[in-house]
């Protein structure tokens, strides 16, 4: 894995700094597009990379559907150029007006937006302007109960969505985070588990006469299932980490060919405290602690070793193979998590032919923008 990540020019980098390798995200893009069996079928998330010139790669590859959490995140997509943008976040608040004046900034670009509550549908609804209705999925609650109406709930808020001037019933949104077992066939069982009572929902409301024309499914771990299932019409794949991957994922799921970790970090020995100890300075600043100490970060061509502590600044682990290293030896790091880790850093370094050549502004970071 590491000979992709060298880079000669490794001394003028400061760190901890981001990386991304173009090459390698443009062939995870490739492989994605494959498994799924077009481009027409994906409706990738923005959060894990937020960065306009991903997204274009994306375009150029026929990915034309994006899907996203933030207002930043929405109007950085339709800035870069994507002509259908889901926000796929509940709307509350402030945010209600600010989606009306992305809307009538990019009056070209399909916004959408989901609501899980009654209560969400006539908010949204000062949203649209004459001939131009706001676009709704219902978001439906898979399991995770984190968002999301209950199953036998979907048709009346539907009905409702549908019946309300100014709004328009476009589709079902049914993200399945928490099925994420390391077994495809479990997975696969888990999936058709929760989708089946969903079909049979879609059919009745459809039955009823309002059109269910999209579904949007899933996520990363849910995707090598999603993309086997043809013969559900509307139906999208929007996983997200692929076009940079990460360690946990990498290391969990097999049934992703083609997908390959298209981001480091460059970090430094900054201190040998005692004789079986290397602290780093890839701290919880510039990488994810969201996962368990022990996944949080893959040390390439690093001896067997034991993380002791993370902390804002530092990155403590235990090896019997400490006196290897000195104080500005260059470690290269594997995010357990990206989608986090990328959101900590306001850019990321760009590596082409083994050398830093520049760098992208990771854009929608920052939760305020223009609108």
């Amino acid at each position: 894995m590491s000979h992709h990540y060298h880079l000669s020019n490794v001394a003028e980098i400061p760190s901890p700094a981001l990386v991304f390798f173009p090459d390698i995200i443009r062939g995870n893009i490739r492989a994605v597009i494959k498994q799924a069996g077009s481009a027409d079928r994906l409706r990738p998330h923005v959060k894990t990379h937020k960065t306009a010139e991903i997204v274009q790669m994306q375009l150029l590859a026929g990915v034309t559907k994006h899907k996203c959490a933030t207002i930043a995140e929405a109007e950085m997509l339709a800035d870069a150029g994507v002509p259908d943008v889901l926000i796929s976040y509940p709307l509350v608040g402030p945010n209600v007006g600010r989606l009306a004046k992305l809307r009538q900034k990019f009056p070209g670009v399909r916004f959408s937006a989901l609501v899980d509550h009654p209560s969400a549908v006539a908010p949204l609804a000062a949203a649209a302007t004459t001939g131009n209705p706001v676009e709704l999925f219902v978001d439906v609650n898979m399991g995770m109960d984190r968002t999301g109406i209950a199953i036998e709930q979907v048709p009346e808020l539907y009905r409702q969505i549908a019946a309300t001037p100014g709004l328009k019933a476009v589709g079902l949104h049914c993200y399945d985070g928490h099925i994420n077992q390391a077994s495809h066939s479990d997975r696969e069982a888990a999936v058709w588990a929760k989708l089946t009572p969903v079909l049979e929902m879609r059919a009745a409301i459809e039955a009823a006469g309002m059109p269910v024309p999209t579904l949007v499914c899933g996520g990363t771990p849910g995707f090598p299932v999603y993309a086997t299932i043809t013969d559900v019409p509307g139906l999208e794949c929007s996983p997200g980490t692929y076009v940079l991957h990460d360690n946990n994922y990498g290391s969990t799921y097999s049934d992703m060919p083609g997908v390959v970790p298209a981001a480091v970090i460059v970090s430094r020995v900054v201190s040998r405290p005692t004789a079986n100890r290397v602290t780093l300075d890839v701290g919880n600043k510039s990488v994810a602690a969201d996962p368990p100490l022990a996944k949080r970060v893959h040390l390439l061509d690093f001896p067997p070793h034991t993380p002791v502590t993370h902390s804002e600044e530092h990155y403590v682990v235990e090896t019997p193979h400490a006196d290897r290293y000195t104080p500005g030896d260059v470690v290269y790091v594997i995010p357990g998590h990206v989608c986090p880790s990328v959101a900590l850093h306001r850019e990321a370094l760009v590596a082409e032919g083994g050398r830093v050549v520049g760098s992208w502004k990771v854009t929608a970071r920052d939760r305020k923008l223009t609108v």
